[in-house]
């Protein structure tokens, strides 16, 4: 017999599946639609007028019901014409420190770039650009699962830095249980996507109690204990307006982040 807890959990797997699938119908729409587009400035450059159409990666995301639509979600994903992933400029036999300074006590995360090298070395990346300065953290999930997601630089679930990286350490969790799951456990920290394989981006999600998902989502990295504690304290407070997703009540605005070797 299925208990109620074991429902809520299998709803909220379901509803961040139909939300993954909801963006990738959007993105495949946007794709179409680029190419009308660029039909027409041809068509419009054959008869004699210049024109150029500029349209990034960012500008071709789905905005989804709730940022962190990525039911601890998924970033949106980058077209075929986004840009490269940054070029290798990591130790890959190292580890690195994310510290983020936010607006609810700072929060620190370590990664291992023997298991996460893309990863590690696009945050990296990132981080010395100042990437994630001035962002905040857009997603709160308080029920099934229990995220909170960062890493978008518009705020709502749609940014992205312009490139994906490849999926890493997919079965550093274990085997999928019957339900398609493994467990996530607290501390964890993990890319989100689009739902398909290889779309992770700048946005990522901070696992503040066991969650179960499927084992889709690039685990690289692990909180300290009293990172830990200040994203239970933000999942405590929960989601403005009372519901189970969306916007945490505490305001989690990002001022710093860096990331260095170990």
């Amino acid at each position: 017999m299925v208990s109620s807890d074991q429902r809520r959990r299998q709803l909220a797997r379901e509803k961040f599946e139909r939300q993954q699938q909801r963006r990738e119908e959007a993105r495949r729409r946007t794709r179409r639609l680029t190419v009308v587009i660029a039909s027409a400035v041809a068509v419009v450059a054959v008869i004699g007028a210049g024109t150029y159409l500029a349209l990034d990666g960012d500008g071709k995301k789905d905005k989804n019901d709730s940022a962190a639509s990525e039911s601890p979600a998924p970033s949106p994903s980058a077209s075929k014409s986004s840009a490269p992933e940054p070029a290798m400029k990591i130790d890959k036999k190292s580890k690195y420190t994310m510290s983020i300074r936010t607006s609810q006590g700072d929060i620190a995360f370590t990664m291992d770039a023997a298991k996460t090298p893309h990863t590690t070395n696009s945050f990296k990346s990132l981080a010395d650009k100042g990437f994630f300065d001035s962002t905040k953290c857009h997603r709160l999930t308080t029920q099934g699962i229990f995220v909170l997601q960062c890493g978008d630089p518009k705020g709502d679930g749609t940014g992205g830095p312009g490139y994906t990286i490849p999926d890493e350490n997919l079965t550093a969790l274990g085997k999928a249980g019957k339900d398609g799951t493994v467990t996530y456990p607290a501390g964890t920290v993990a890319m989100a996507n689009t739902g398909q394989a290889h779309t992770g981006g700048s946005q990522f999600f901070l696992v503040y109690k066991d969650s179960k998902l499927p084992p889709s989502y690039t685990p690289f990295g692990t909180m300290d204990a009293a990172s830990l504690k200040a994203v239970e304290e933000i999942g405590a407070a929960g989601v403005a307006g009372g519901a189970a997703d969306g916007a945490p009540k505490k305001a989690v605005d990002i001022s710093k982040a860096a990331v260095a070797k170990s």
